[in-house]
């Protein structure tokens, strides 16, 4: 079973049986999805229309199971909560975060909605796959209701340090929420070592490595708690295991539809539409002040400004897709951008060469390609992030081994694609140098690096994350042979995901 915020389809068209569904383009389905078909999964999720109640069905060969959310849980628990709460305190306060009780009582109440459905369908053993920050009390809730279930629970974004984390008025129950797993998977190294110590901190709970001994009663040791023991104080535990499992990108996917005549055709037409400039840098994300794109716009303006590069030579594509703009601080955002676009094109662009090409606006994946292709620079700055995937995606596109990739050392991806340039964003004049050095770098050199990063994300697919979750998650006795990003990918029996 996977619980997530939303389901892995949008809603296209009509109502009731009528309905018509698409598969959403995440790398989160296309791993998951042949593993729910192969053993009989259910998916739980909001289908992302509110006050609309919509019946089970399936697609795709996967039982949806929707999880109906009100226009005010919405407000309050996924724009409210999750995202004015917590979104900006566990990317190190880049944004004030806000605190309101009535968001935290819709956040319990909605979670209490998301395991209650888990529940009601819940075979016994089932394995149960619990996915993100806006679902942090699930496990512990599908723990005290049912103890036999095996429980995983992966965190997409970071986990912040506890001088950050502690600021959170209900810190202690969310972790507490969150030791209902068996499993808890985090991007990084850092964000697993985060998480132990607001165990410590808080709760005083021991931990050894990756395990975190979660003291439990001897009924609730009868009755079917997996991975018991006794620990240092001669009490019964319950072990944790919480450790990184970097998440990865379909690369095959990618790599297909890099080789595609019609998506080479449509990069080179998106080159002469810039102008057929000598360098085109790209820069792909949501609209989110946590991505660094102000920072690199003043690293770029700062290089026209001093006529390191022109215009004629060098153009920034900036595609900024529309994200949560009921919130705040990311209308704010917006219009931050978009004045510094028009200051810069205003200020030195040419007739028929913009300086920045700025598109506000989400594309099918097949234009993304196309972007990746035409793209002699990638630029990722992100001030914190999880992995970013973009990352990944643009070295899985590059089958002519070419291109840059400027990489932010906060974003997760840093930790495995080593070849890259790696930036802090604050430092702008660090990041000019970078992207001079892009610009400059001998095509020798860009393919050595690029042919490096490309056999890391080939290998460490979407595929191999999700095996090696579940792997860690059905082992009985919590061994964990591979306690470091390079795990051995290993075929699993048939049947073991859920036996």
């Amino acid at each position: 079973m996977i619980v997530s915020n939303r389901l892995p389809v949008d809603h296209v068209s009509g109502e009731g049986e009528d309905a018509v569904w698409r598969t959403s383009p995440g790398g989160l389905v296309a791993a998951l999805e042949p593993v729910m078909r192969a053993r009989d999964g259910v998916w739980i999720g909001w289908p992302g229309m509110a006050d609309k109640k919509v019946d089970p069905f399936v697609a795709d060969g996967i039982d949806l199971i929707p999880v109906p959310l009100s226009a005010k849980e919405v407000e309050e628990y996924y724009e409210g909560f999750s995202n004015d709460t917590l979104w900006p305190l566990y990317h190190d306060v880049i944004s004030p975060p806000s605190y309101h009780r009535e968001w935290w009582d819709a956040y319990q109440r909605v979670n209490r909605r998301f395991a209650d459905a888990a529940l009601a369908v819940a075979a016994p053993n089932a394995i149960v796959w619990v996915h993100d920050y806006q679902l942090q009390l699930v496990p512990k809730m599908l723990r005290d209701a049912r103890p036999d279930l095996i429980i995983g629970f992966f965190n997409h974004i970071p986990f912040p340090p506890y001088g950050i984390y502690s600021q959170l008025p209900w810190r202690r129950q969310i972790v507490d929420g969150l030791l209902g797993s068996d499993v808890i998977g985090f991007q990084r190294v850092a964000d697993a070592g985060n998480f132990a110590r607001a165990v410590r901190r808080l709760y005083n709970y021991e931990t050894r490595g990756n395990l975190i001994s979660v003291p439990i009663d001897e009924s609730a040791e009868k009755h079917g708690q997996r991975h018991t023991a006794v620990g240092r104080r001669g009490h019964p535990v319950r072990t944790v295991l919480a450790r990184p499992f970097p998440i990865s990108i379909d690369a095959s996917m990618f790599q297909q539809l890099a080789h595609d005549p019609g998506i080479q055709a449509r990069a080179r037409e998106i080159r002469e539409e810039l102008g057929n400039p000598g360098t085109v840098m790209l820069g792909v994300d949501r609209l989110d002040y946590t991505k660094g794109i102000r920072h690199r716009m003043k690293a770029f303006g700062e290089l026209l400004a001093e006529g390191t590069v022109t215009s004629e030579d060098v153009c920034l594509v900036q595609v900024a897709s529309p994200s949560r703009e009921r919130v705040e601080a990311y209308a704010q955002l917006r219009d931050e951008v978009e004045i510094t676009v028009s200051r810069i094109n205003g200020d030195f662009s040419q007739l028929g060469h913009p300086a920045i090409h700025y598109l506000h606006q989400g594309y099918p994946r097949e234009e993304m390609v196309a972007l990746y292709l035409a793209a002699d620079v990638m630029l990722v700055t992100a001030l914190r992030d999880g992995m970013n995937l973009v990352a990944k995606e643009y070295v899985a596109s590059r089958i002519d081994q070419d291109g840059v990739l400027v990489l932010s050392e906060f974003a997760g991806a840093s930790d495995e694609l080593r070849q890259a340039l790696l930036v802090n964003p604050h430092d702008i004049d660090g990041l000019k140098g970078a992207m001079l050095h892009a610009i400059r770098m001998p095509k020798r050199d860009r393919m050595r690096r690029m042919r490096a990063m490309r056999k890391r994300v080939l290998t460490h697919d979407v595929q191999r994350w999700s095996a090696t979750f579940l792997d860690a998650l059905v082992r009985e006795d919590h061994s964990d042979p591979a306690n470091n990003l390079d795990i051995p990918k290993r075929v699993m029996p048939a049947g073991s995901y859920g036996e």
